[in-house]
């Protein structure tokens, strides 16, 4: 009988676990009442439990037989600051917050997975069950890492996992190498001299100086990348003056960069900087310009991935699992675990007529998947701790 079918019993529970996270979400770092839920459920199934990783972080711990491997699987809970239009009747309950990225399916596909293996006992070895805090915006991976989890938690190997609305439900997408682009950014002010705009001679202006820095900011991947590599340079926030006949003393705007390598991702977090600040000296402006947390490029180490993808052709079959042709502009902070432990970070495909993109305030996670989330992470587990 396959995994999926011995789980089958538990998928009504597994959805109810999914909807009340969905109800009750809460902002990275401040994942209190999830992390409690989390880490209650997993000592009642007998994972020794330990909490407070990355502030809010839970790794539960179990152990059967006499392996010496360990593995990880990791999943994040955190949810996002939008307000949700679903109109489900297990919509957020609190306004302003919702799970828009489903990182509640996450949580509960990995609950299920542990809660099978905790009452099967169908594996060998040490398994490392990863509950991460602030993905979206804190990295709460590196929190974790910083807080020792590796040190505590040697893990030989290291997965991760996320739904994705634009594929085939039920369907395992795999690539080695890159999957996903870095992201970093830049908080920035810019202080000239205000004034009345019949005058602009007695005045340094920031709106001008920040328009210049926009333009000059999109040369960068023109003018500055060699032809075949990739990299987006973009000003999402631009803001200054309350009057149309005042010149403003200040300026903010906030700079976002992705590159596919880290070399790239070195050039661009270099020259933005210093583009901003040689174009604002050149209109008598001072730029102030405060990095903001950033990700690095995620990548996958080959053997991992080709393991991964194995097990997930013995799970749902050869027809539902595809290589992925080219990685995503998105970030994902899993890449911090991938610097420390070879591993490999997959996805799986939640479309449904209904869906909506990740972080649409209609996104609803695709309970139908639940199950097949649940079942790969018991075999990839499995199957890792055997040494097949």
């Amino acid at each position: 009988m396959q995994t999926v079918e011995r789980m089958a019993p538990f998928l009504d529970e597994m959805v109810a676990l999914r909807r009340h996270l969905h109800a009750h979400p809460e902002l990275g770092l401040e994942e209190y009442n999830t992390s409690k839920l989390v880490a209650s459920l997993l000592e009642g199934w007998g994972y020794a439990v330990t909490t407070g990783l990355g502030q809010t972080g839970v790794v539960g711990t179990l152990s059967n037989g006499t392996g010496r491997k360990s593995v990880g699987l990791r999943a994040d809970f955190d949810a996002l600051p939008i307000f949700e239009e679903t109109g489900l009747p297990y919509t957020s309950k609190t306004p302003g917050l919702m799970h828009a990225c489903g990182h509640d399916g996450h949580t509960a596909m990995l609950l299920a997975a542990a809660r099978y293996m905790a009452e099967t006992r169908d594996f060998d070895g040490t398994l490392h069950l990863i509950f991460q805090p602030a993905e979206e915006n804190f990295g709460g991976a590196k929190l974790m890492i910083d807080d020792g989890l590796f040190d505590r938690f040697p893990c030989d190997a290291i997965f991760g996992m996320h739904n994705m609305p634009d594929m085939e439900a039920g369907v395992f997408g795999f690539k080695e190498g890159t999957l996903f682009a870095n992201a970093e950014g830049f908080d920035v002010t810019l202080t000239g001299v205000g004034g009345h705009a019949s005058t602009p001679e007695v005045t340094h202006d920031p709106i001008v100086a920040g328009a210049s820095i926009i333009m000059a900011l999109q040369t960068l991947v023109s003018r500055n990348l060699d032809p075949m590599e990739a990299g987006v340079v973009t000003v999402g926030l631009f803001q200054a003056g309350r009057a149309s006949n005042a010149i403003p003393q200040t300026a903010t705007m906030t700079v976002d960069a992705r590159a596919f390598t880290t070399e790239v991702a070195e050039l661009l977090n270099r020259r933005i900087p210093e583009v901003i600040r040689l174009q604002a000296e050149s209109f008598g402006v001072k730029a102030t310009i405060t990095p903001m947390t950033g990700y690095p490029v995620l990548v996958n180490e080959s053997a991992m991935t080709q393991f991964a993808r194995k097990v997930a052709v013995d799970t749902v079959g050869d027809a539902r699992v595809i290589d992925l042709k080219r990685p995503y502009t998105g970030a994902e902070d899993f890449s911090y675990m991938l610097q420390k432990t070879p591993g490999s970070y997959l996805v799986l495909g939640s479309k449904s007529d209904t869906a909506k993109p990740l972080h649409h305030p209609g996104y609803d996670f695709n309970d139908h998947v639940l199950l097949t989330g649940a079942a790969y992470w018991a075999d990839l587990a499995r199957h890792f701790l055997a040494g097949a």
